[in-house]
């Protein structure tokens, strides 16, 4: 199925040197996603030209579609200095976006040698499925258009459908192939040259006297053996998986001695892509290096998405320290590492610096070279780098093993916020494991700066580190081995003996480096707390109900290690601390509750007392009495009636069997005195007067050790004034 698309293309040279072209493709027709086929890489040039006045224009011109684009110009040495700015059409959304600027300060060419296909680009673009593009170039300063290099061409690059998962995406292609018009000008189909470029340093030939190793030797085309790492390899896309099409690269790979440190990049663009166009992406940024820039092979060693997915750049082995492209004058001791997308102000995720930090470890680990260590690089080029740092040709100078493209060249690359993050990159790659810290014990409590377990815990950690790049973790018990769990593990359990441990996490970093947590103190506890005070209840002062005896319920539990609480579980509920002892409670008369409690030590051990016990209230009327006692009836007192009595050594006595008691009396401003014997003895004399009338009061109580038999009697003392006595009844536990 084929399918004929439109494109027109127009130009005009604004004042103050701005060139405008631009280029919108129509489709004619839908294509279903199901049909999918696989299509190569393309690469279409539009050559930006002026006509007698002043314009640029191209006629209708049939293309396919494209997802990157950049633009280039004659003369690989030489630079656009200006502007360039594009606007391309959706094909997702159907809308122009807005201007992009095109990053067009980048690495000249290294080998002035190189094949003369070789030219001058700014950094590709990736802006997604698109079909019109709009570009701006502008001197910067403002000179005329004769300022801007000759040959200015935007590069429209269709990545194509090169891998089986690609098939079946949804996204629809807007186009399978393009029919060109006799009567119209067609874009120019790059094709691959047959000497391309391979930017390389050019050595200095006279050496300049330093501190440093000696730098290392040319390139050359015979591979060497890959030294083993000494941190594990990280999963890597080959060529393969992601589509390279090797014809476009049929030079053979160039060698350096080692890698001595890798440079940390950004591809530029957008960072809203998905990351199943990824691979689509790479073959883009190769298409685009080889048949744009006429570069024999993609500049980058290694490229990564912001998922952390890891693709193998240029081509001749992972594992060697082949020549690449990416870094000018640092190149031959060095390896390139590109996130795609844009960190000029937003930072690069966590699993992209993962990944940036896992394959700098690795390479730089074949070398025996610690990514968190710096070292001598020699000059290929004299330069000036982003910082304003000068270097000359052939002289040596202190980079850090993990470096950002700025340190070397004279770029924004890697963006600002991407080389904030640098440090991290070194630190994850480097180890020990950063952050590591204890997030939670189970299986145990916390009591001051102890935990305490019955013997099986869990502990839990986090770090700063990504997963990935960590060995193992150990639970050590005693600072010895106890358990073991992978980089990615987050807990571990084990079981204590009897007594007190230290235990503490140890994260293994894939370098071997450790690092440990505080270690934490542990006493292994079986034994149960215990109620050396069985939970008791007596009676004590306050306002009397037959729903609402006021009782006061004590105990007292121990631990063998730590008590953490006691909880009330019947006949209400409540907890307390460890040193409460007692707790003021009221209860149901005439019913027998059962007052259940549980000690709970830190361990998690527990033990439970349940004893029962009834209050009973003695009405006035189960008394022996002597003297005079008047019945006064009234709803405010226990049963509606009492004894009231103003005659002095007139007597009320109870009898029981209890444990506890309290006598229920009347209080005003009248009240008078009262003897109070307990088995015939004289224990209180109680003043019955206040302010305001009460009734019901529990006014005086007495708690023996144990239920036994007892009289309580009541004598009125016969107070001046005010002798009145009146007594509502008398409670007691039985």
């Amino acid at each position: 199925m084929r399918r004929r698309a439109w494109l027109t293309l127009g130009a005009v040279v604004l004042g103050g040197g701005s060139v405008v072209t631009y280029a919108v493709a129509s489709p004619s027709s839908g294509h279903s996603p199901e049909l999918r086929p696989k299509r190569p890489v393309k690469v279409y040039d539009l050559a930006l030209k002026s006509t007698a006045n002043g314009k640029r224009e191209l006629p209708r011109t049939d293309t396919e579609q494209f997802s990157m684009l950049g633009i280039s110009w004659t003369g690989a040495g030489k630079r656009l200095h200006g502007t360039a700015q594009v606007r391309t059409h959706s094909l997702r959304t159907g809308e122009w976006t807005a201007w992009q600027d095109l990053e067009a300060d980048v690495d000249p060419l290294q080998d002035p040698e190189a094949g003369s296909d070789a030219r001058g680009a700014s950094e590709p673009l990736w802006v997604g499925p698109s079909d019109g593009v709009q570009v701006q170039v502008v001197h910067k300063d403002g000179s005329t258009s004769s300022g801007l290099p000759k040959g200015l061409q935007v590069n429209l690059v269709d990545p194509g459908v090169a891998t089986a998962a690609e098939q079946k995406q949804a996204e629809p292609a807007a186009y399978v192939a393009a029919e060109t018009p006799s009567d119209s000008a067609s874009p120019t189909e790059s094709v691959t040259p047959t000497d391309s470029a391979s930017p390389s340093d050019s050595a200095s030939a006279t050496p300049t006297a330093t501190t440093s190793a000696s730098p290392s030797t040319s390139p050359t085309a015979t591979a060497p053996t890959a030294p083993p790492s000494t941190v594990p390899e990280p999963p890597i896309t080959s060529r393969a998986g992601w589509g390279a099409d090797e014809s476009l690269s049929p030079d053979p790979s160039e060698y350096n001695a080692d890698v001595k440190a890798v440079f940390v990049h950004h591809t530029d663009g957008t960072n809203d892509y998905a990351c199943s166009d990824s691979a689509a992406i790479v073959r883009g940024i190769y298409a685009y290096h080889t048949q744009t820039n006429g570069w024999n092979d993609i500049g980058y060693n290694f490229l990564v998405d912001k998922c952390g997915t890891i693709f193998e750049g240029r081509k001749g082995g992972v594992d060697l320290p082949v020549l690449g492209a990416h870094t000018y004058g640092w190149n031959r001791e060095s390896a390139g590492i590109a996130v795609l997308g844009d960190y000029t102000s937003t930072g690069a995720s966590n699993a992209a610096l993962a990944s940036v930090a896992r394959i700098a470890a690795w390479k730089l680990g074949q070398y025996n070279a610690d990514p968190a260590s710096t070292v001598q690089l020699k000059a290929g080029a004299t330069q000036t780098n982003y910082f304003g740092t000068s270097f000359t040709s052939g002289s040596s100078y202190t980079f850090n093993r993990v470096s950002g493209h700025r340190d070397g060249y004279n770029t924004q690359c890697p963006g600002s916020s991407l080389y904030a993050q640098l440090p991290t990159v070194r630190a994850w790659a480097s180890g020990p494991v950063q952050g590591l810290k204890v997030a939670s014990v189970g299986g145990a409590s916390l009591s001051g700066s102890t935990y305490y377990t019955k013997g099986a815990i869990t502990v839990k950690w986090s770090t700063t580190t990504p997963g990935s790049l960590i060995s193992r973790f150990e639970l050590l018990v005693d600072g010895k081995v106890a358990a073991t769990a992978s980089g990615t593990a987050t807990s571990a359990g084990t079981t204590l003996a009897s007594g007190s441990h230290t235990v503490a996490v140890r994260a293994v970093h894939q370098s071997g480096r450790t690092a440990t947590t505080t270690a934490l103190n542990f006493v292994t506890d079986t034994t149960a707390p215990a109620f050396t005070t069985t939970p008791k209840i007596s009676l004590r002062t306050g306002t009397v109900n037959t729903t609402a005896v006021p009782v006061t319920l004590a105990w007292k539990a121990t631990d063998s290690a730590a008590l953490k609480s006691v909880s009330l579980l019947s006949p209400t509920t409540a907890t307390f601390g460890p040193t409460t002892t007692s707790s003021s409670r009221t209860v149901t008369s005439g019913t027998a509750s059962t007052w259940s409690m549980k000690a709970y030590d830190y361990a998690g051990n527990t033990s439970t007392s349940s004893p029962s016990y009834t209050p009973v209230i003695l009405q006035e009327t189960s008394t022996t009495k002597s003297g005079t006692w008047t019945v006064r009836s009234s709803s405010s007192y226990l049963g509606g009636k009492s004894y009231s009595s103003g005659t002095k050594g007139a007597s009320l006595s109870w009898t029981f069997t209890g444990r506890s008691a309290s006598w229920v009396v009347s209080r005003a401003s009248g009240s008078g005195q009262a003897y109070v014997y307990v088995d015939g003895v004289k224990v209180s004399t109680v003043d019955l007067k206040s302010s305001t009338t009460l009734y019901r009061q529990a006014i005086w109580t007495k708690t023996w050790s144990s239920s036994a038999k007892h009289t309580v009697k009541i004598v009125v003392v016969g107070t001046s004034g005010r002798p009145t006595v009146t007594t509502d009844g008398l409670v007691y536990i039985k």
